[in-house]
């Protein structure tokens, strides 16, 4: 099989004043405040970018994105300008808050690892006696993480330290906040008509030139995002089985079962070409599911081409 994937870019584009290389996108500062950021097909894991690319696994990420900013503009603004090509997104250039805002609306993942552990309070929030793993909270609850420098693990931490530390100031914060629920409850209307639970879900933040708060980064992916199916979700949680999800853990899983979990010695597993397009079917299935809409395939033959030529003849406009 061998598809064309876009492992990495090295763009030079009008006006250009530095590139930023995340784990999985290519964010480049343009001149009056321009950002174009360039979804690859890299896959991330434990905090590692896995050896081979996903085929199209950027432009899904990018239009869900993309889409999800669009039907939520109309109560939170966002970084978002244009989408000149399938995975490319074009925005205002913002100081970004050095938090993760991660809401809860269910007992899942890290949440349940701390609650097994014994812990009843995560990010200072109190979580409830007697739950179960996958058990909706009473209330979402908001647990944020910091922004990690390169490399690092992002580490919880709790609204009072944020402002003790003067990380973001106390009136900012209310406004990520409000932002941050205002999202999570649209997020889960959303995702009502599809057949699906928004479990849980982190937003990032920016500040404009001109001091406006707004969305950046994604918005309701799979890779940023937990998702379950609502169909048989109440029968599961009864008998104690495993929900049926929409996420990237279904990556994660298969590499803990192969011995990897990112941790000091491991070597990543060896993803055979059969395997890498079964995570692509699975990412078009996410879209479709996600985004109620069938994914159309773009023409992947010249990735790196396709996206100069696009986005340089949206600058030229």
């Amino acid at each position: 099989m061998g598809m064309n994937t876009l492992m990495s870019t090295d763009f030079n584009f009008p006006g250009q004043k530095s590139v930023y290389k995340g784990k999985v996108r290519e964010v480049y500062t343009l001149e009056n405040d321009v950002l174009v950021m360039v979804a690859t097909d890299r896959l991330s894991a434990f905090d590692v970018v896995m050896p081979k690319g996903i085929p199209y696994k950027g432009q899904i990420l990018n239009q869900i994105a993309t889409k999800m900013m669009k039907d939520t503009e109309d109560i939170v603004p966002n970084w978002l300008m244009a989408t000149p090509d399938p995975n490319v997104a074009v925005g205002k250039a913002c100081e970004p808050f050095k938090v993760e805002m991660v809401i809860r609306g269910y007992m899942s993942g890290h949440a349940a690892r701390e609650y097994k552990s014994g812990k009843r309070s995560l990010c200072g929030v109190p979580m409830p006696e007697g739950m179960k793993e996958n058990d909706k909270f009473p209330e979402p609850i908001i647990t944020p993480a910091t922004k990690a420098e390169k490399g690092d693990h992002d580490e919880d931490i709790s609204k009072e330290d944020i402002l003790k530390r003067g990380i973001v100031s106390k009136e900012d914060y209310e406004v990520l906040e409000k932002y941050t629920r205002a999202l999570f409850q649209r997020g889960t209307e959303i995702a009502a008509k599809r057949g699906l639970i928004l479990v849980d879900t982190k937003y990032e933040f920016g500040k404009t030139k001109d001091g406006e708060i707004v969305l950046i980064d994604e918005i309701h992916t799979p890779d940023s995002s937990r998702y379950f199916y609502a169909e048989g979700y109440e029968e599961r949680q009864e008998k104690g089985e495993a929900q049926k999800q929409l996420s990237k853990e279904f990556v994660r899983q298969w590499l803990i079962s192969n011995g990897f979990q990112g941790l000091e010695g491991q070597t990543v597993p060896e993803m055979s070409d059969e395997y890498i397009e079964s995570v692509s079917n699975r990412y078009i299935e996410l879209y479709e599911n996600i985004t109620g809409e069938q994914f159309v395939k773009s023409d992947i033959s010249n990735l790196q081409h396709r996206i100069l030529e696009n986005v340089t003849a949206y600058l030229a406009k």
